[in-house]
Formats: structure tokens, sequence, C-alpha cells
């Protein structure tokens, strides 16, 4: 009703959610509505589920706040009625809230879901009870699905006779500020992060996550004396696995401060800090020719080397080769611009989209990524004379999915485009980012992590520096940056590791391969430490 803004204005709206009832709402008593039509909302609903943005700010359950509103990406793993006005929704998305949280009172007879996932899960799953409007469609979601909840409420609150507060989610009724239920395709770009970020926990974990009470409830210890034990032992676990040189025998880092370099040890250590403290800027490009670090550049840079090379028009003479077909047209915006796409053929056919590499020239960030969102491989070319060639090398040479691949200025010397014809004449053309590099004349940076640990034992603190590119967190460096989900289980991982506002006896142990360098220049000569051959343990991750 807010859109109608004239007399003899008027209009049909529906609701957007997959599943409720097709039912238009409107100003006018008198209006056609047809079934093409009513079958075009229906595509309508289920593109809004994939591309629409999210209407307010997103959180993870790790992240939430008393008296916020936000929205949650999530799986069902659990439902029931509540009463005739609202209805309970259990839902995790792998982390686990800060807070407290309210336990709807059910019957266990009412709920539904597989019952051993929901006990596992009872350290990670939260309640939410929607309202009104909502219940509707909350009955009718299917158990596993995944959903983005639009607009929950949290709210803290105690109960009657309790000391202690707790938070309570609510999706109030009614559809302002986008309220809603949505449920999300299999192919959303947001499920497949959180599935792949769910499949990676290890459940089994989870049910070590139990509060003093709910041990003494399950009767595993008989008194104080076998819970001391207990706890004791899992203090000495380490959280990091040796993956080689099992026959080192521990040393003290004061032996190992006090030795000469280059040599190997293997350590027992705390965790007492780490740098960066914000963990993306632990991202770095490594040359493994030349051994320089580079910082990775940012979305602003890429978008300025485009603009600037949309300055130069595509070359006709250069389109529609044996090895490629090409497409051109202008833009309609007051720039004008001429956009060239060039689609790499195989044995002359074009390929499916998710096997085709395109060169593109003149096109924006917003449209280059689009694109990488479709086709296997893009790269960001513009015209010579004689050939296409890549941008300057501060630009990737490459985007695959989210990830952009760059080259090192110093060590690479790049060639003609024309040189991936020869992958193209490969009988099964893989496109692999190396092989392309190769051709092209490029040296690849590789995406590492850089940190730096300072690891004390009681006889000594040592700084160690980790120089990893998926081995230490079991995490691609190449795809943190582009992957919410990564993010936040390396952040659980360094908060296991280092668990924040603990003492230091209560930090718990690591046990490390560390190997010392010298590093010496005309002025002075020093020793460093480098971690390696170490991974998180499983029951971590």
């Amino acid at each position: 009703m807010q859109g109608v803004t004239s007399a003899g204005f008027a209009s049909l709206t529906f609701d957007g959610t997959i599943g409720e009832p097709i039912v238009p709402r409107t100003s006018s008593k008198v209006y056609t509505f047809m079934d093409e039509e009513q079958k075009t909302i229906e595509e309508l609903r289920v593109w809004a589920a994939s591309n629409l943005s999210i209407s307010g700010p997103a959180a993870k359950l790790s992240g939430v706040q008393p008296m916020l509103f936000f929205d949650l990406t999530c799986q069902l793993v659990g439902k029931a009625k509540v009463d005739g006005s609202s209805y309970l929704l259990k839902v995790w998305d792998g982390t686990k809230c800060p807070y407290p949280t309210w336990k709807v009172p059910v019957e266990a007879r009412d709920l539904e879901g597989e019952k051993v996932l929901l006990h596992q899960l009872r350290n990670l799953t939260v309640d939410i009870l929607v309202y009104d409007n909502h219940v509707q469609l909350a009955k009718s979601l299917k158990i596993g699905s995944f959903l983005r909840i639009y607009s929950i409420h949290t709210k803290q609150a105690s109960a009657d006779g309790e000391d202690g507060s707790h938070i309570e989610f609510h999706l109030h009724g009614g559809t302002c500020y986008g309220r809603g239920i949505g449920v999300l395709p299999e192919s959303n770009l947001d499920v497949k992060e959180l599935k792949a970020f769910l499949e990676s926990m290890d459940l089994a974990d989870s049910q070590n996550m139990e509060t003093m009470s709910s041990v003494e409830l399950d009767g595993t210890f008989n008194n104080v004396t076998d819970l001391e034990s207990h706890l004791q032992r899992c203090q000495q676990l380490s959280v990091t696995v040796l993956t080689d040189h099992q026959d080192l025998n521990n040393t003290e880092l004061k032996t190992i401060l006090n030795s000469t370099a280059p040599q190997q040890y293997r350590i027992r250590a705390k965790l007492r800090t780490y740098k960066p403290q914000k963990l993306y800027q632990s991202i770095k490009l490594h040359c493994s020719k030349c051994n320089c670090l580079q910082e990775v550049p940012d979305g602003d840079d890429f978008d300025f080397i485009l603009q600037g090379s949309a300055l130069t028009a595509p070359n006709p003479e250069l389109h529609n080769t044996s090895w490629y077909d090409s497409v051109m047209w202008t833009t309609q915006d007051q720039k004008q611009r001429k956009i060239a796409i060039h689609f790499v053929k195989h044995d002359e056919m074009l390929q499916q989209a998710e096997d085709t590499l395109l060169m593109i020239e003149g096109g924006t960030l917003k449209e280059v990524w689009k694109l990488t969102k479709r086709f296997k491989c893009v790269i960001p070319v513009r015209s010579t004379e004689d050939d296409l060639e890549l941008l300057d090398l501060s630009a990737p040479f490459l985007l695959q999915g989210n990830i952009k691949y760059y080259g090192c200025k110093q060590c690479s010397t790049p060639k003609p485009i024309k040189s991936l014809s020869s992958i193209a004449a490969q009988q099964r053309p893989s496109w692999e980012p190396n092989e392309i590099a190769q051709v092209l004349g490029i040296e690849p940076l590789q995406y590492v992590f850089i940190m730096t640990f300072t690891l004390v034992d009681g006889t000594g603190a040592l700084n160690a520096y980790l120089f990893d590119y998926e081995k230490f967190f079991q995490i691609p460096a190449s795809e943190i940056l582009t992957n919410n989900f990564l993010q936040q289980k390396m952040q659980m991982t360094m908060n296991t590791l280092c668990p924040p506002g603990r003492k230091l006896d209560d930090l718990p142990w690591l046990e490390c391969f560390i190997k010392s360098y010298n590093v010496r220049d005309a002025m002075q000569h020093q020793v460093y430490y480098q971690i390696f051959d170490t991974t998180v343990a499983e029951d971590v991750v």
C-alpha cells in the first residue's frame, strides 16, 4: 500500500516466499491475473531467493548481541508446534552463540528432526520462535533445508527464579523491514559455503562442550576427584598434531634460545599471543622464485586498472580467430563503453559454460565478477595492433570462481594471449591456473598465511613465524578472503589455540616442530624461528 502515490495508481504485490500461496494484494477491486503471470511470480520467487541482497545486517550466531535485529543464514534441524500463534525452529550455522540461549519448552514427542543429530548439536543450535503470519510457512519447512531468516530479534531475559540471563530469538509477525523466512536453493552461493563449513565440523567434538552440570547429570564422574582428573588430562592434550619427525624429543625453549642455528626442534608450549590479531591481515602473496612477499591488492586497485584499460577500444581485427569466438557491444550508458568477450573454443566448438575460459576487454569490476559466477575462467585483456595482451600485473592475470590469481612482476615475462591456443588444442583442456600461468610466461604468486606466534613453556618465550599455504589450518589461504565461513572457522581455531581472556595456566598445549635459521646483512646477524610440519588437530577444526 505504501507504493500507491496518487489517485488512479494501482498495483499487485505478492509474498516473495517460496511455497507461500500466490495471493495478489492490491488497492484496486478490479484486476486481471493470468496463469502465465502466476508462473512468472513463481520464477521471481526462486530468483529472489538466490540473487536479492540481504535486507539487513547479516550475523552469525557467534556474533549476536542482545537487542539486535539481524538476518541469519542457517540450516533447519528441528521444529515443533508451540501454540496456535507461534512455532519453534531449531537451527544452526556451525558457530556457537556467546550467551546462554533460551530453550523453548516443548514435548519431546512434538519435536520433529533426527534425534541423534539434535542431541549432537544441542550446544550449537538455537531456538527461534516465529509468530503469526510466519507460522504456516514454518510448518511446511523440511528438516535439513537451508534458510535465510530475515529480521530476527534477540532479547535478553531472565526466567522466573533465575539469577542469570539468557538470549531469546524471535521472528515477530508482519513483514516490516523484510521480516520473513526464505528457503535457499542448493545452487545459492551462501548455501554452498555453509554446507562446506558444516561438513568440515567434527560433530563428536560438540559433545565435549558440556557444562559442569551436564557432566554431573550424565553420571560420567563419580566424584569431584574423577572430574578434576578428567579436566587435567584434557588440559594436557595438544591442540596441534605433528606430521613428521616423530623420533625427535621435546626441547625446552630456554635451550633453543641458547643454541646456534640452523637446527630443528620438537617443542611443547603454549601460545601466549599472536599477530596479526585481525586474521585477514595474515594473508599475503608469495613468489617461490624470488621469495618476495607482498600484500594482496584490494578490489579498488583492480577496478582502477579495468577503468584505464576500458579507455582503449577493442580491436575488431583480433576478433573471431581459429581458437576463439568474439562478441562485442556498446553500453547504453553515457560513456558508451565498448566491451568485447572472446570465448575460447575446443575442436572448433564452444564448451559448456562451466568448462569455458573467456577473455574480456572493457569490462567493469562488477561485470567481470558476474562472468566468474557462470564461466570457469576469466582473463581480463586489452587489444594491441597484433594480439590481445594481459593487463598490468598489478591486476590478476586470471579469475576462477572467487579467487584472483596474480603474477610476480619481477619474475614474469608475459607472452601474447595466443599462447593459450596450445592449451585449447589439448584433448581435454583443464584450464588449471598453474598451466595457464606457464604458457603465458607468468610466475604465479601463491596465497600464504604469515603470522607470528609467541610461544612459552615456563623456561622461556620464543617468537616463531608461521608460513603456511593450507597445511597448518587445513584451510586454503587462497579462499580465506572471499569465504565468510572459512574466516569464521579460522577465527574459531585461533580462539581454541589462544582463548581470549584466559590465564596462562589455562591455555592449551601446542606440540610443534620449529627450525632456527640465520639472517645476516652488513649490519647485524639475527636468528629466526619458523613452525613447520605441524597442523591443527582435527577435533579443533
